[in-house]
């Protein structure tokens, strides 16, 4: 196990590591920090495509996947009479992805109520698995992050992959979100394996660098994980307690091991 651990890859999630700076630099940033690739929220939408291929060009950083556009909502799949802008988004999502060689787009679902259209969250993924070659990734959200988002629960995840039965569409397995919910994580994912695409950590609770005050051993998690066949990165997506470079002691000490 602590051999997997010194080889795993970790990914620097723009949309929470380096706020402070413009995007661009973020990407830059991530690579003088020693990460293996980055990851996107939805940063990159509003960007000048030329300069983000020369800037991942010249780290050599890839990128493992981006968001649709989020919005105040969230995204948007799911909300009732949102389904054409749902699908709008995904294409352009798409159209960065495949100009960027992002591996995985995230189709989000969106801040809703009890009255969310399921179904037309159904048509827009298969619109999204149809209209490109990308992984699609959907992701239970904790309520403890967003209350009233529509997806939160992992067993809904894969009942909606089983349902829409496609090998390109997996879930997006935060080990944050799912213990938030209740989860064992290793449980979990053993239970899900084969409908994971990507994998982000972070602490339990406070959502910091993994393995401070953490209610996770992130060592043994990523160990399972790759023994269980993961050969992924890792995303970072969490809030850093001051400086990304000042708490970068986490993973260094997992390496170590």
């Amino acid at each position: 196990m602590m051999e997997m651990v010194s080889q795993a890859q970790f990914s620097a999630n723009t949309g929470f590591l380096w706020r402070e700076l413009p995007f661009t630099d973020r990407i830059r940033a991530a690579a003088a920090a020693g990460f293996d690739a980055v990851e996107f929220h939805d940063e990159a939408q509003g960007s000048d495509l030329t300069q983000i291929r020369d800037i991942l060009a010249e780290t050599g950083l890839p990128v493992c996947g981006l968001n649709v556009r989020m919005g105040a909502t969230a995204g948007c799949a799911a909300l009732p009479g949102h389904e054409d802008q749902a699908r709008r988004d995904v294409d352009e999502a798409l159209r960065v992805a495949e100009a960027l060689g992002a591996g995985a787009v995230h189709v989000l679902a969106g801040r809703t109520s009890a009255d969310a259209d399921r179904a037309a969250y159904t048509r827009v993924l298969r619109h999204a698995l149809d209209a490109g070659d990308r992984t699609i990734l959907i992701e239970p959200i904790s309520r403890a992050a967003i209350p009233d988002y529509f997806l939160h629960d992992i067993s809904e995840a894969a009942a909606l992959i089983d349902e829409i039965s496609h090998a390109r569409l997996k879930i997006l397995f935060d080990c944050f979100h799912i213990a938030m919910e209740g989860g064992e994580i290793q449980a979990a994912f053993d239970q899900h394996a084969a409908r994971i695409g990507h994998v982000q950590i972070a602490s339990v609770p406070d959502r910091h660098e993994p393995g401070t005050e953490d209610d996770l051993d992130p060592a043994s998690v990523i160990g399972h994980m790759q023994r269980a066949g993961y050969q992924g990165p890792f995303g970072c997506e969490y809030h850093p307690r001051s400086s990304v470079e000042a708490g970068l002691s986490w993973r260094a000490g997992l390496r170590n091991r």
